[in-house]
């Protein structure tokens, strides 16, 4: 059963790609629902919505989004190998520097979620 910030949250990722240029096929595609799905949703979306359950589909959206490049950014430099490249020491000192913090500031997030959703880390 979807739940209504789970449709708050569809609608508002709906709008953003509509806005963005994408089709009603594309929009489907990317966020597995059916074109009548997104059609449905952007016929919704001229309807006046409830202002605080826009923000919070815009905000969860934005999370999600964030959440998705971090891990694909995390990916990236596992894929990169840093660690194996030869480099000079000031470069080896700069990116083992901005890798430990990086790792620090996510560890924090994940650390305050977890606090937040313990079920969700059980």
């Amino acid at each position: 059963m979807t739940t209504p910030e789970q449709v708050a949250e569809r609608r508002a990722k709906v709008r953003q790609l509509a806005q963005g240029g994408a089709s009603s096929r594309q929009i489907a595609e990317q966020i597995g629902v059916s074109k009548d799905t997104v059609l449905r949703d952007m016929r919704q979306a001229d309807a006046t919505p409830d202002p605080r359950a826009a923000l919070r589909a815009q905000k969860l959206a934005q999370a999600e989004q964030a959440v998705s490049q971090a891990s694909a950014a995390v990916q990236a430099v596992i894929d990169a190998r840093p660690s194996h490249m030869i480099t000079d020491d000031a470069t080896a000192r700069r990116w083992c520097g901005a890798l430990r913090a990086a790792a620090d500031a996510l560890a924090a997030q994940a650390d305050a979620f977890a606090e937040y959703y313990p079920c969700a880390t059980a």
